[in-house]
């Protein structure tokens, strides 16, 4: 499966602080994510790692030097207009001032000079450091000047601290490549995107819930964000991480969800509703734990409310798409649920089919439109998908716009 930076051409460019020990993992995985990997590191970053294990990572010798052997005249140059993207991490208080100052006085500062590819800046610095007023005046400029700035993460650090101040996760910085790379076609949307499942508590210590994991509403959320939208995640509970830039809302239960949904809906051009809302909760809830009897225990249901189908009540200017699950008869079943909530679109999926479903990383749906049409994929990874409904999203949305908001 070709990776979210298959045949980039990357420069990452360390510089001297303890968290350059990360740049080593994040070499690593953007290697792993498909991008040709080319670091230049500056003097105070070889005193706290080798450049050697940067050429093992990735497979090209590790660059540093402005004069002298083994250095090219015109480097400088061609490294910082040949690269797709250029990712600082990490990226000192002493190397933000030299770029918003201008300087130039080794390789790397001298390629940020006279490079025409996006930069991706990752700050890690002691979090009085990073408070400092003049640190946050360069970043500001650098903001001005088109530099993106991915904000430190908040935690302890090597010294003992405790703020903002360390190095974001590799895995968050690769993603945050990926954002600058994608085309932000959906640039002034607001996506409302729900997912996992939900649970519905019994006692104190059980609940009734489903299968879902989340991932495929995680990664709608994730595609969205990287192709420009305001992206707001409403989660039931998941184990997976928040896509880096969405803003993610917990939840439990189904009315919780709901109550979330209604908040956030005026606001929004667009909703996504993947979570496998519990169609049932229990109708009583117990105080105390519910003990071990000599009989069968039998458990009273009552419906939640249909969220998507109050969703679609409310409809007037957004563009709503559902979600299918189905065991049987996939076609027959999404046709009725698109026709009675009133989706603009549903994407079905038959669960019982091997990589489409939940719980894996691939999914094989078919899109049915409000007007009729029907759109077949084959098995995919469950980020195509994602593109692919929020491709069709788009299109909807413009739809809407020029034709006039329905109800």
């Amino acid at each position: 499966m070709p990776g979210i930076l298959q045949d980039k051409d990357i420069l990452l460019g360390v510089s001297g602080g303890i968290a350059a020990y990360k740049a080593a993992d994040l070499a690593r995985r953007l290697v792993g994510a498909g991008a040709r990997v080319q670091v230049v590191m500056t003097a105070a970053a070889r005193e706290f790692i080798t450049p050697l294990t940067f050429t093992a990572l990735t497979g090209r010798e590790a660059k540093g030097a402005l004069f002298g052997p083994g250095a090219h005249p015109l480097e400088h140059v061609s490294l910082g207009q040949e690269c797709h993207a250029i990712v600082l991490a990490p990226a000192t208080a002493n190397l933000i001032g030299k770029i918003a100052a201008g300087l130039g006085d080794d390789l790397l500062t001298t390629i940020l000079l006279a490079a025409t590819a996006p930069v991706l800046v990752c700050p890690a610095m002691n979090v009085k450091m990073w408070d400092n007023p003049v640190v946050q005046r360069n970043l500001e400029d650098l903001d001005r000047r088109g530099y993106a700035v991915l904000p430190p993460a908040v935690g302890e650090m090597a010294c003992g601290a405790q703020g903002a101040g360390r190095l974001p996760e590799p895995a968050d910085i690769v993603e945050a490549l990926a954002a600058l790379l994608t085309p932000k076609d959906l640039t002034g949307l607001t996506l409302l995107v729900s997912a996992g499942p939900t649970h519905e508590d019994l006692d104190p210590v059980r609940f009734l819930t489903n299968r879902s994991t989340g991932k495929m509403g995680y990664a709608l959320a994730r595609m969205a964000q990287r192709r420009g939208a305001e992206v707001v995640l409403v989660s039931g509970p998941s184990a997976l991480p928040a896509p880096v830039g969405v803003e993610r809302l917990m939840v439990r239960t189904a009315l919780e969800m709901q109550r979330v949904l209604v908040e956030r809906f005026a606001a929004a051009d667009a909703v996504v509703m993947a979570a496998a809302v519990s169609d049932y909760r229990p109708a009583a809830f117990a105080a105390t734990k519910i003990k071990r009897g000599s009989e069968e225990m039998l458990l009273t249901l009552q419906h939640n409310p249909d969220l998507i189908a109050d969703l679609g009540r409310r409809k007037h200017k957004q563009v709503l798409v559902g979600f299918a699950a189905e065991t049987d008869d996939l076609i027959a079943h999404a046709q009725q649920k698109l026709e009675k909530k009133h989706l603009d679109l549903i994407v079905a999926n038959d669960v019982s089919r091997p990589g489409s479903g939940f719980a894996v990383d691939t999914n094989e749906v078919t899109l049915l439109f409000a007007d009729g049409r029907t759109q077949v994929y084959p098995l995919l990874p469950k980020e195509e998908v994602a593109d692919r409904v929020l491709d069709h999203l788009a299109a909807l949305v413009r739809r809407v716009r020029e034709e006039g908001r329905h109800g």
